[in-house]
């Protein structure tokens, strides 16, 4: 009995524990802090003038087990964040504690064993594969690095995370540049996977992908962390990939978290003002919506720069709601609901926490929000044709209509006129294959100041002049027989 007991106790040791909700496990990485700025040079001597500030003191933790999605514009930090909590850039500033121990200073080689835990799932699925190495060589570099000969060999154990991934394992031995992007960032998930590791950073692994290839690289994400227990953080800005994968998602401005939430909290009731103007962005795909009103926020301006960020909130320079408060005193990350946490002197969905400060600056009142209503009924949309149509048929007929009224009686005289012309003409001429090309081009010399009106009139005058110029040739080629 006891022995059973051992075997029981060991296989559940293998497996990953999986709490039932995200507050029940236990804190994996916790960052506090975290500060990163490029220093700016200039001058022979190389000094510092300026720095520009990519994170500037966030705090967050990622539990074992779940994901953490982090949304934003483009240069507010994301990236920067996971390659620093990852290790591949050292941290200005704060610490970064992995399963308790802190690994904010650490050295390559201090570094080193804990690859093993931490590994990074790169944006471009083109970079990040080296071209002159084979598939094979890529996906067993983890082993290779680490001394570690997997059980069964190198070559069967890739063979396997290639074909865990989605991938043919004969294609061991082909090259980067035969693949899709789908097929190489599959790739590059296997290598981050060789060394079946704890946390994930995934760096937006699905922004340079096509639509289809998306839901399929996240749907492998989703099998990968039920079957190997797997702990996430995924950086990205499509907020409906975002939705799909996350269990909890921060959002990122210039540097700073600005909201911290779970995903279902963070798009029933958004709290922070830039939050709010990222959701509705997204488009929702819904028949059953159309015509409604749908609240579209258009932020005025562009993000600051990160190398003089403003001061206070940094978000009040396209606000509508900031105040005299807000370009002050930066507001700090508070939670004021289960789990929820802002930093917003004013939230969209929550009690103000400056209820005394009213007076709106200039910036506020500029800032403007549009409701674009889309029409749901055909008669909205047939009206524009409907005005656009007649004005187009009745132009042309209105200007064919008086010209043949008041050339009505020219055109007998012009169709005799070149009919009179032809004949010296074939008399002068020895060559008969011209004659049709210079009775045309008198024609269209003759009549050149009234071009619209000949092509209606020239079937008229045909009849009346048919029995007048047949006898007329007879005679002319009964002459040159004789």
């Amino acid at each position: 009995m006891s022995d059973t007991e051992s075997v029981d106790e060991k296989k559940t040791a293998d497996i990953p524990a999986q709490a039932t909700s995200p507050e029940d496990r236990d804190v994996l990485l916790e960052v506090k802090g975290l500060v990163k700025h490029f220093p700016i040079k200039k001058g022979v001597l190389q000094r510092t003038v300026a720095a520009v500030k990519a994170v500037d003191g966030i705090d967050f933790q990622v539990r074992r087990g779940e994901t953490l999605g982090v949304v934003g514009e483009s240069g507010c930090g994301k990236s920067t964040m996971g390659r620093v909590i990852t290790r591949l850039l050292e941290p200005t500033g704060g610490s970064i504690e992995f399963e308790g121990k802190d690994i904010t200073h650490l050295k390559s080689g201090g570094m080193r064993p804990l690859r093993r835990d931490i590994q990074m799932i790169f944006q471009d699925p083109y970079g990040s594969l080296n071209p002159r190495h084979t598939i094979g060589s890529i996906v067993s570099a983890p082993f290779r690095l680490q001394g570690e000969t997997p059980e069964g060999g190198v070559k069967k154990e890739v063979q396997r995370l290639l074909e865990l991934v989605g991938l043919n394992p004969e294609h061991f031995n082909r090259y980067p540049h035969e693949f899709s992007g789908g097929q190489r960032q599959r790739i590059g998930i296997a290598r981050a996977l060789a060394l079946k590791p704890k946390l994930v950073v995934a760096d937006e692994p699905v922004s340079a992908l096509d639509v289809s290839i998306q839901a399929q690289v996240v749907n492998l994400l989703d099998d990968l962390q039920d079957e190997l227990g797997l702990t996430y953080v995924i950086i990205a800005h499509d907020l409906s990939v975002i939705r799909h994968v996350s269990d909890r998602i921060a959002v990122m401005y210039l540097g700073k978290i600005v909201e911290l939430a779970d995903r279902n909290d963070l798009y029933a009731s958004p709290m922070h003002p830039y939050t709010k103007a990222l959701l509705s962005a997204v488009p929702v795909p819904d028949p059953k919506r159309r015509g409604a009103k749908s609240e579209r926020i258009l932020l005025r301006g562009d993000v600051p720069s990160p190398i003089s960020p403003p001061s206070g909130c940094r978000f009040h320079t396209r606000c509508w709601k900031a105040t005299d408060i807000c370009a002050t005193q930066e507001p700090p990350l508070l939670q004021l609901a289960s789990g929820h946490q802002v930093a917003c002197h004013h939230p969209e969905n929550a009690a103000d926490q400056a209820p005394e400060d009213t007076k709106l600056l200039s910036v506020a009142k500029e800032a403007a929000i549009d409701v674009i209503t889309v029409p749901s009924t055909p008669e909205a949309v047939a009206e524009p044709e409907a005005v656009a149509e007649p004005e187009a048929v009745t132009e042309p007929e209105a200007v064919v209509e008086p010209e043949a009224v008041a050339t009505s009686e020219a055109p007998a005289e012009t169709a005799a006129e070149p009919e009179a012309a032809s004949e010296p003409e074939a008399a002068a001429q020895p060559e008969p294959a011209s004659e049709p090309e210079s009775a045309s081009e008198s024609e269209s010399d003759s009549v050149s100041s009234e071009p619209e009106s000949e092509p209606a009139s020239a079937p008229e005058p045909e009849p009346a002049g048919e029995p007048a110029s047949e006898p007329e040739p007879e005679p002319a080629a009964e002459a040159d027989k004789k």
